[in-house]
């Protein structure tokens, strides 16, 4: 470890795994009340369920990201943190907010109340007193990293992160204007939800991956820089247009149809663009990096999020496709394996890397740690064709030939059945990951090695 400030991002990292524990439990507690619906419908409901998986998911990715720009930022800038205090400080509000916001949901406290009680906007369900709190975290966030690339060397990686964490945060504003009429407030609230996913995040995904590559390839600098900028400027073009494929439904001019099914299509390019970078890179570097486990993670992060946000996207993007397939199973199916290939994977691959070189030793468990990505990977892969098939049935079944919902749903139970075994196979692949991150094994380590690996 180069810089002593990037013992910042541990105590993030570690937060951030905590809340993945939660949200995979969730996760797989929602698959379960799909298989027996009464399940806890009395103390847990599954709104509740659901609303804590969606949250959490949310609020630990930003949490790694947030943990990432501390960790990267003092390499890339060669310069400590501007201020520790404020990075804790921060991290302090967003626990906070993060703990009102489960005792909110769960015990459904302050019901109507326009600050602290819950939202009835989806991913936005936070209470007014918390959305400030995250405005105030990220402010503080957004000057602390700003200070200290702008005092310190400039680099593609940190241009490109802090232009999507600033895109991130200022985004996060259109939460809080909340308007009557529905149509309007979709068409805002798309304005985070999209603009966030297929936007921003990609910029913050980007730059993260451009630097692991960076360490773990050898390639050279100037390379990974043109690529980045390559890819940044396909995401931006076609994310920004590409929300148009949220607006084909919700009474928004008919001209969106089209402009959505274009550059919706077109999204799969930095998708595709991200997972040759990360091979291309890996293909030229000369570095045999002892960090295995981080560089599989890297590849893995590329390749599932192409299939994840790209095909899988393009599948149902088209607006004569949606008009059938909108909020069917295959939504459901395109959205777990996007999430997890680009982000989930994204901050995996960034603890594995990180978190050896905070702990000043040799990368440990890569076994285990390997073993957690198949069972992760396989398990979501698993899940997402499981739910790819039953949204092809749901949409034959309900949208074509007109049956009713709830006889539909009992016609696709077995799908429902087998998603829930893929979901125990990610929970278990997450223990593992967890398990083999944070504890070492006991072995000795040659003289100097742990030295080198940081260096490295």
């Amino acid at each position: 470890m180069k810089y002593e400030t990037q013992k910042i991002a541990q105590i993030y990292f570690i937060v951030a795994m905590a809340l993945f524990a939660i949200q995979v439990l969730g996760g797989l507690l929602a698959g379960w009340i799909y298989v027996a619906p009464n399940t806890l419908s009395e103390l847990l409901p599954f709104n509740i369920v659901r609303m804590l998986h969606t949250n959490s998911l949310v609020v630990w990715l930003i949490l790694g990201f947030m943990g990432a720009a501390y960790f990267l930022i003092p390499e890339e800038s060669e310069r400590e943190i501007h201020s520790p205090m404020l990075a804790y400080l921060q991290l302090a509000i967003l626990v906070l907010g993060t703990l009102g916001v489960v005792v909110t949901y769960v015990f459904n406290l302050f019901e109507g109340n326009i600050l602290l009680g819950k939202e009835g906007r989806e991913f936005l369900e936070q209470p007014l007193w918390v959305k400030i709190g995250i405005v105030v975290a990220a402010l503080i966030f957004l000057y602390n990293i700003t200070m200290t690339v702008l005092q310190g060397r400039k680099t593609a990686i940190t241009n490109v992160l802090l232009i999507g964490l600033w895109g991130l945060a200022l985004l996060f504003l259109f939460a809080f204007y909340n308007p009557s009429n529905l149509s309007l407030d979709k068409q805002y609230w798309w304005y985070v939800v999209h603009l966030w996913v297929e936007g921003v995040w990609e910029l913050i995904m980007a730059s993260i991956l451009a630097f692991l590559m960076l360490k773990l390839t050898g390639v050279d600098r100037e390379i990974v820089e043109k690529w980045l900028y390559i890819i940044v400027a396909t995401s931006l073009i076609t994310g920004i247009l590409g929300t148009g494929h949220h607006y084909y439904w919700i009474g928004t001019p008919a001209y969106w149809q089209w402009i959505g099914s274009i550059f919706s299509s077109l999204e799969v390019i930095p998708f595709f663009g991200m997972m040759a970078f990360a091979f291309v890179m890996v293909w030229k570097g000369r570095r045999d990096h002892p960090n295995k486990a981080a560089l599989l993670w890297s590849l893995g992060c590329a390749t599932l999020a192409f299939f994840g946000a790209g095909v899988w996207g393009f599948m149902h993007t088209l607006h004569g496709i949606n008009y059938f397939t909108h909020g069917t199973q295959i939504t459901a199916a395109h959205g777990h394996l996007a999430f997890f290939g680009a982000y989930v994977s994204l901050n995996l691959a960034i603890f594995t890397y990180a978190f050896p070189i905070l702990k000043n030793r040799d990368p440990y468990n890569q076994v285990l740690n390997m073993a957690s990505f198949w069972l992760m990977a396989g398990g979501m892969t698993f899940m997402t064709f499981v739910l790819t098939f039953a949204g092809i049935i749901q949409t034959h079944l309900q949208r074509v030939l007109g049956e009713n919902f709830m006889d539909v749903q009992d016609q696709v139970h077995i799908f429902y059945v087998m998603r829930f075994g893929a979901g125990v196979a990610v929970v278990i692949g997450a223990v593992l990951f967890i398990y083999a991150v944070l504890v070492p094994r006991k072995e000795i380590i040659e003289p100097g090695r742990s030295q080198q690996v940081a260096a490295e």
